[in-house]
């Protein structure tokens, strides 16, 4: 039996906590963090809606099964590190552009969005296989 609280709240912790993971996403190409942590904080955000509304709940929020998303994240992580080896003759050697207003576009915000979606989508699958069998 589900908590009217808990689910409501989840629902807000959902978001809340999704946008934290972008950001951490989003900081760590120049700073501590990145696509790992970014990648479990957002699992978590689901994983709190699966325990409050249960897996088919959680599993409707993101549309897309969690496998599809390791594997779309193993494309952008491999994807990122071609254009070192074609330009620097060294895989995953990071090329960056920069921009006069000091703003630092690079293949490592790739690598790392990748790594994001592996991370989130291994965590969900083991916690949705987790929470389908004790239910």
């Amino acid at each position: 039996m589900s908590s009217i609280i808990f689910s409501a709240m989840a629902r807000l912790f959902f978001w809340a906590m999704l946008a934290v993971s972008i950001f951490i996403l989003y900081r760590g190409h120049d700073e501590p963090g990145g696509g790992f942590v970014g990648g479990l904080v957002a699992a978590c955000s689901v994983a709190i809606l699966a325990l409050a509304d249960g897996v088919p709940s959680a599993r409707g929020m993101i549309r897309v099964h969690p496998v599809i998303l390791v594997g779309i994240g193993l494309v952008l992580a491999i994807v990122s590190g071609l254009p070192g080896l074609v330009l620097d003759a060294s895989f995953l050697t990071h090329q960056w552009l920069e921009f006069p207003n000091g703003f630092k576009l690079g293949t490592t915000m790739i690598f790392d969005l990748g790594v994001y979606l592996v991370v989130f989508g291994g965590f969900l699958s083991l916690v949705f296989r987790l929470y389908e069998e004790v239910s």
